[in-house]
């Protein structure tokens, strides 16, 4: 399947800026062999330059972070990157809600060691505070109904983010040691909304992030003094043992890996999608058996 993307006619619209217009930027086109060719040619490459290639190749850029260790990494390894315009850093960050106290601080820090980062919000609709969040849908909704909270939490919000800003590109920090569905990760994916998925990381390991997080002297959550290694939601999170992937805490003892974000689709938003389609199905039969329909 091909894969065609239109450029934006202004820098100030990207969420990455190259240094040079991109009024004249050709469509960005994949089939499924040169999506291919590129995974093979960016595998070789170093994290800097597969960032350096998605700068200069892809409009409406963004990156996506829970600000666990690999989105970290990427945004200071973007802050030092060696443009003579320093491309403008814009982040999308999906406040459930449910986040530990030391991730909100987290966030804090990071805003100060980077201040040229910008940093997009995104609750979930029409909710400000937890409180707002389970007067809409009861408490400890992630009990009474996970795949809806999946939803309603960080899906919905995520492409709502998706939509708001125009993104067409996004970078993750998804790696192949993470274990679970992402141990066959390409460094580039398209997902079923055409939406290009970059990992620059992809190939790493645990250690190398946290080498490179060290030597650069990043900012990091608290929580992985405690033995956290990748933190979610504080109700579904937990420490892991040196022996265990860097995921087995998220979730612990269920057969899930992910929120649902990097899913094709959740059940609940295919539920969703099917009952739009019993709907127009259902206006359709109407207007093909001559029921009139009155305006409102």
């Amino acid at each position: 399947m091909a894969f065609r993307q239109r450029s934006s006619s202004s820098e100030a619209e990207s969420g990455y800026a190259s240094g040079s217009s991109t009024e004249s930027l050709a469509d960005v086109y994949f089939t499924r062999s040169h999506l291919k060719f590129v995974n093979q040619q960016l595998a070789k490459l170093e994290p800097e330059d597969v960032l350096r290639w998605c700068l200069t190749s892809l409009p409406r850029l963004w990156q996506t972070s829970a600000f666990g260790l690999t989105g970290l990494a990427i945004m200071d390894m973007i802050s030092k990157l060696d443009y003579a315009i320093k491309p403008d850093i814009e982040l999308i960050f999906l406040d459930t809600l449910y986040h530990f106290s030391q991730t909100l601080d987290l966030v804090q820090r990071v805003e100060r060691r980077y201040p040229d980062l910008k940093i997009h919000t995104f609750k979930p609709e029409g909710c400000e505070t937890t409180k707002d969040f389970e007067e809409k849908f009861g408490e400890k909704f992630w009990e009474t109904d996970e795949e809806r909270y999946d939803y309603v939490a960080k899906v919905e919000p995520a492409q709502r983010a998706y939509r708001e800003l125009d993104v067409k590109a996004v970078l993750t920090g998804r790696r192949k040691t993470q274990g679970g569905k992402r141990g066959d990760l390409d460094i580039v994916e398209i997902d079923d909304q055409g939406l290009i998925k970059v990992n620059p990381l992809a190939n790493w390991s645990f250690k190398q992030v946290q080498a490179y997080i060290k030597e650069h002297d990043v900012p990091t959550n608290d929580l992985l003094d405690q033995g956290y290694r990748s933190v979610g939601d504080w109700h579904s999170t937990q420490p892991v043992t040196d022996s265990e992937d860097e995921r087995a805490g998220r979730w612990k003892g269920r057969n899930k890996t992910e929120c649902g974000i990097h899913n094709k689709k959740s059940r609940y938003a295919m539920f969703l999608q099917e009952q739009e389609e019993k709907r127009q199905q259902e206006l359709s039969d109407a207007i093909t058996n001559g029921l009139k329909i009155e305006a409102a």
